[in-house]
């Protein structure tokens, strides 16, 4: 397709300032944000179970007042069906609290073709029907001459659709991807997602599809618009869709650790990469966000958290316990906090909390001494509990 239908679609939503990154607050992110846009796969559920504390923590922020609307990047089903499955893992959904990236690929293709369109679908039966309700016509054939080709992730994908989907690009039809996640979290370990099957149509046809899902701007629209949310917080366990998505769209964020992302990796992140908040899993929504703020008595890249300073210092991190007391409670972060804390107070137990500060403040000084053009190539052998498992960021030796 032309560059001029699709440039809206990739360019950056301009607005506020984004957050900065591991903010302090006051009160519980249930209280602060009226919607939880939360990611699926690796947040709420993996492959057929329910996450550990999900369904208590969601019906309890939603009890305090925030509603979660469930926006995956997986295609495979219709919202119906995913609010069912939910539904059976003890978690409270209903249809329309599901926004899937097939709502926003069929959304973005029927604003571009005409009604009634062939479409190949090379996907599941949840972009079948965004399809249909948006009134294009899915086909399963080159043959049929499609104008466009919809990809979305479906586990029983085989070779001839691959082909069809093939022969239908080469020959001219616009190629748009529901998502570009590479691997996909399941009961059994990662397995691969989306992009890994683009990633094979590419080296297959020589193009680039359009991809629409997290963390393009496309689904962030689709999700706003259906959730009609004035004051979000994007909640997920990808860096380079639900934080990347965040920082496009000016939109605080919260990490949590059920899924893919691995401390080591958080610690290397780019700044569109560094999530708002961080929590273990998604009983982070239901306590204050406990500050990090900058300690400069402690060297030009320190940070503190709760009880722990960490500083990167001749290329090594390393950490000491903050005998003055950090806290909980100052409301100071590395951005501008969001009130004045009421967790732990000062001096009290550095392993308290739900044992994230000393990575919160690592996470801190790293970034501090990176974005300066520093190195962090050795991490000390002393190590608090939540960094046991840390690496260098790789590339920075």
């Amino acid at each position: 397709m032309p560059s001029d239908l699709t440039a809206d679609l990739v360019a950056e939503p301009r607005g506020a300032a984004r957050p900065g990154p591991l903010r302090g607050t006051d009160r519980p992110l249930a209280e602060l944000f009226d919607v939880a846009l939360m990611d699926l796969d690796g947040v709420v559920n993996r492959g057929g179970a329910a996450v550990p504390h999900a369904p208590e923590s969601i019906a309890a922020a939603g009890r305090g007042g925030m509603r979660t609307v469930y926006v995956t990047n997986n295609a495979l089903r219709p919202p119906a069906e995913v609010a069912d499955r939910l539904t059976g893992f003890g978690v409270p959904a209903r249809a329309a609290d599901v926004v899937t990236s097939a709502q926003a690929a069929a959304h973005v293709l029927a604003g571009r073709l005409p009604a009634g369109a062939r479409v190949l679908l090379l996907g599941g039966r949840g972009l079948r029907q965004a399809l249909t309700e948006e009134g294009l016509t899915p086909v399963d054939s080159a043959e049929d001459a499609p104008v466009a080709v919809v990809q979305g992730f479906d586990p029983d994908l085989t070779y001839a659709r691959l082909a069809e989907a093939t022969y239908a690009i080469r020959a001219g039809a616009w190629w748009v991807a529901s998502n570009a996640d590479r691997t996909v979290p399941t009961e059994r370990g990662i397995a691969p997602g989306n992009g890994a099957v683009a990633a094979l149509l590419r080296a297959a046809t020589d193009q680039e599809p359009l991809v629409t899902g997290k963390p393009e701007a496309a689904m962030h629209r689709e999700s706003m618009r259906r959730s009609g949310a004035r004051n979000p917080v994007i909640v997920g366990d990808r860096l380079d869709t639900d934080i990347e998505a965040g920082y496009r769209s000016s939109t605080p964020t919260l990490l949590v650790f059920t899924g893919v992302t691995t401390s080591s990796e958080l610690l290397a992140a780019p700044p569109e990469h560094r999530p708002t908040y961080l929590a273990a899993d998604l009983r982070g929504l239901l306590h204050p966000a406990p500050p990090v703020r900058a300690r400069p008595d402690a060297g030009p890249h320190a940070a503190g958290c709760g009880g722990w300073i960490a500083r990167v210092d001749g290329g090594e991190l390393s950490w000491s316990a903050d005998r003055a007391g950090n806290g909980r409670g100052s409301g100071e972060g590395t951005g501008t906090g969001e009130g004045t804390g009421t967790g732990r107070g000062a001096g009290e137990d550095a392993d308290a909390g739900d044992g994230l500060d000393a990575l919160r403040a690592a996470c801190a000084a790293v970034w501090s001494a990176t974005d300066a053009g520093g190195a962090v190539h050795t991490i000390a052998a002393d190590r608090p509990e939540g960094c046991a498992d840390l690496v260098a960021p790789a590339g920075t030796s």
